[in-house]
């Protein structure tokens, strides 16, 4: 069957995926809504059937090839199914698929000294969970114990999961319950120069978005600061990534009040932004805790927290454990995926094709009005649209549209952002400038088609 609408290819591969057997795709759907919770959501207008995976490539149950350009949301650090990764946990599953960290096992042990070989000088005890969520929920707990003080500061338009705490975290509506709306959390501004809430310009703004957070502590928490959380660059916030002094002024004023910094490194880590193995490395500041989920595991279930001795201390206050948390297969996959990332130069191919596939990007915003502005680091890309470039109104429709045209070409992204108008770009970082090329192009034609309708 054609695999692509117009004039689009995607890149030749050497990989058949395997004819699928199973139920179709209506049947599917009709499960889904008999036997599911309706608060699983799915993307797209018409919900895609994804049943393979080959390293930056996803198939439908037709045998229909996507580029995959958001990676199960950043999840697929190194490629689906990666073949390295996949020899080594089916190894483990045929060995012992689970035991709790009560009893000992080397694979634990093994891949903690290789998360600490690749952290700041300081950071060595990792605590592993099995998702984003529950890594940010052991990192407020620790915070909160280490300093004795309650509450914490946030970044507007950050996300940080979705179980009590981190959904309480997260400033707007749409991604928390009433119920998450909770005492003790606070939130101040991100550095979002494209939509400053003071209508400043960086760098005369003197960062007054960063210096916002002395306000917020000494009006709304004097002495009471447990903790400051951020992600350097906000995924779902639409890819923002601050002025370079950002969190260097806000980790100053975070520690001087008593806090301590928590860099939330689960979409942007692991080599993801190119120049650095973290994306706070970006902004030159070292973190009390780091917290990993997604790409450490390239798809396993994996999470976790990694913080100075002294701080890790803190989790023998009371009795406390996690039954899945470091269980060997998961583990083995986390190891994997890091030795992955170093043999086969991950983090200089998403420098690389993240430049080049940008400079492509930033080509479009010249030849596109809808295209307010292209942002980002290496593989961890957004591109917001809006409706006039002087008002910079969201066009929240037309990003919408754009996701669904780019996945009848065979191009998955994503959206995200406060009004759902930046398009995400996030890949496995093993994409090559052919898929950007692709991409790109992909982009190119749909956005062309939507101005012309307008």
């Amino acid at each position: 069957m054609s695999q692509t609408k117009n004039s689009l290819e995607l890149p030749i591969i050497d990989h058949e995926p395997t004819p699928y057997a199973g139920p179709s795709r209506d049947e599917v759907i009709a499960l889904r809504h008999q036997y599911l919770s309706p608060g699983i959501l799915a993307y797209y207008r018409e919900p895609l059937m994804v049943v393979e995976g080959h390293m930056q490539y996803l198939w439908d149950e037709t045998g229909r090839r996507y580029l995959d350009a958001f990676a199960g949301i950043v999840t697929v650090s190194v490629g689906h199914c990666h073949p390295k990764v996949i020899e080594k946990v089916h190894e483990q599953n045929g060995r012992l698929q689970h035991t709790t960290t009560i009893y000992l096992h080397p694979a634990i042990v093994q891949f903690a000294e290789k998360l600490a070989s690749k952290m700041p000088e300081g950071l060595t005890r990792s605590y592993f969970t099995n998702s984003g969520s529950e890594a940010n929920e052991i990192a407020i707990l620790s915070a909160r114990e280490f300093t004795g003080n309650r509450d914490v500061i946030a970044l507007r338009n950050g996300y940080h999961g979705g179980t009590s705490t981190p959904m309480s975290l997260t400033a707007h509506g749409t991604w928390k319950f009433k119920s998450n709306t909770r005492a003790n959390v606070l939130h101040t501004h991100a550095g979002y120069c494209y939509r400053c809430p003071y209508g400043l310009e960086y760098p005369s703004c003197d960062l007054k978005c960063a210096h916002d957070i002395k306000s917020v502590i000494e009006y709304q928490s004097p002495g009471e600061i447990a903790c400051f959380i951020g992600e350097p660059v906000q995924g779902v916030g639409g890819s923002i990534v601050p002025p370079k002094e950002f969190f260097q002024v806000v980790y100053d004023i975070v520690r001087q009040h008593g806090g301590i910094c928590i860099a939330d490194e689960v979409q942007g880590g692991f080599g993801r932004t190119g120049h650095h193995y973290w994306s706070h490395q970006n902004f030159d500041v070292v973190p009390d805790m780091i917290t990993m989920a997604k790409g450490i595991g390239n798809g396993a279930p994996l999470g976790a927290m990694t913080t100075t001795e002294p701080i890790s201390e803190m989790m023998k206050n009371r009795i406390h454990f996690n039954t899945f948390g470091g269980n060997p297969v998961s583990m083995t996959q986390g190891l994997a995926t890091l030795e992955v990332i170093d043999e086969e130069g991950i983090q200089q191919n998403a420098l690389e094709v993240g430049a080049f596939l940008k400079n492509r990007l930033l080509e479009l915003q010249d030849k596109h009005a809808l295209i307010g502005e292209v942002r980002g680091l290496g593989l961890m890309l957004g591109v917001e649209l809006v409706t006039d470039r002087k008002t910079r109104e969201p066009a929240t429709t037309q990003a919408a549209d754009a996701m669904e045209m780019c996945k009848q070409r065979g191009l998955i992204i994503g959206k995200g952002g406060l009004k759902g108008n930046t398009l995400r770009i996030k890949p496995p970082m093993c994409i090559t400038k052919d898929d950007a090329n692709f991409l790109a192009d992909c982009l190119d034609e749909v956005l062309g088609e939507i101005s012309g309708k307008q």
